[in-house]
């Protein structure tokens, strides 16, 4: 069975063109947690630690109760068929954060007014891409 990924390697996946927001948001907190709530948690918590796949997958298995014992076949299954990567996270599109994804393939965080996240920008060697928009234009 073939295996997509949304893992990236050496690149920044810049804030949304139409992010309604020029300085980073925490996403609130609501009685369920949101996606963009985990995703938020798992990156800024362990920068560097997990890879696109992983933070997608665990929020996945998260919000539908995979047992830990099945997650390596669902996993498997999950990955059988295209996924959206993070240019789609509401992180990049709403909240105001950047993914910067090293040499590994690890993620981390960067809120865009910080000076990393116009290092990580003015870098030659490292590839951009934009998180998709939230509207057509």
């Amino acid at each position: 069975m073939k295996q997509h990924t949304t893992n990236y390697i050496n690149t920044f996946i810049e804030v949304a063109e139409d992010c309604p927001v020029s300085q980073a948001q925490i996403p609130p907190e609501k009685k369920e947690k949101t996606l963009a709530n985990l995703q938020y948690e798992k990156i800024s918590n362990n920068p560097y630690q997990y890879t696109s796949d992983d933070i997608i997958f665990e929020c996945y298995a998260f919000k539908n109760d995979i047992l830990e014992n099945d997650k390596q076949e669902e996993r498997n299954r999950f990955f059988s068929r295209g996924q959206a990567c993070l240019r789609s996270s509401p992180l990049a599109k709403r909240y105001g954060f950047g993914f910067h994804h090293n040499k590994e393939g690890k993620v981390a965080l960067y809120p865009i007014e910080s000076k990393e996240y116009q290092k990580l920008l003015n870098d030659p060697d490292i590839t951009k891409t934009k998180a998709m928009r939230s509207k057509r234009k």
